[in-house]
């Protein structure tokens, strides 16, 4: 897909509200938030370049396409790590084409610029796609009562 940008999302604040619904959807069901109005909250507290959480934004000719996030805590309990990958979500529509793999990149690289060597991150399901990604399985976790997995990424200084 051409055309790929990825911000701060701080300088795209007018995505906000799709960003919202979009991770409502994904979510609700298990976080039972009854509406978008929490997730605009929590998206407004990564609004930041220099401190943490901080979101990014994919975006091309104005569009949305997905997000990603670098977060001092992302996992109940496992307050002991830090920071996190968390909120890696693209749009339906626009997966499968590297979108992701570039929010994690993005991630990544800012978390490695801030002197930051290990990287953490839970998901219920994607152990595949993040493995491919570099990331190995920590142990086991449990998020809103669902059975997922602690990973973990050296980030190499170079």
């Amino acid at each position: 897909m051409g055309g790929v940008q990825i911000s701060y999302l701080i300088e795209h604040p007018g995505y906000i509200p799709e960003l919202a619904q979009w991770l409502f959807e994904q979510w609700d069901s298990i976080l039972g938030e009854g509406n978008p109005d929490a997730r605009i909250k929590k998206l407004k507290a990564h609004m930041n370049r220099d401190k943490l959480p901080i979101a990014w934004v994919a975006h091309a000719n104005g569009q949305l396409l997905g997000t990603a996030a670098l977060r001092v805590h992302d996992l109940e309990g496992r307050e002991d790590l830090t920071p996190w990958l968390g909120g890696v979500f693209v749009g339906a529509d626009f997966r499968r084409q590297g979108i992701g793999a570039a929010l994690c990149a993005t991630v990544e690289d800012a978390a490695r610029s801030r002197g930051m060597q290990t990287l953490y991150l839970f998901t219920l399901d994607k152990q595949a796609w993040y493995s491919r990604l570099g990331w190995r399985v920590l142990g086991p976790c449990v998020w809103h009562q669902r059975p997922g997995e602690i990973m973990c990424k050296q980030l190499q200084t170079a």
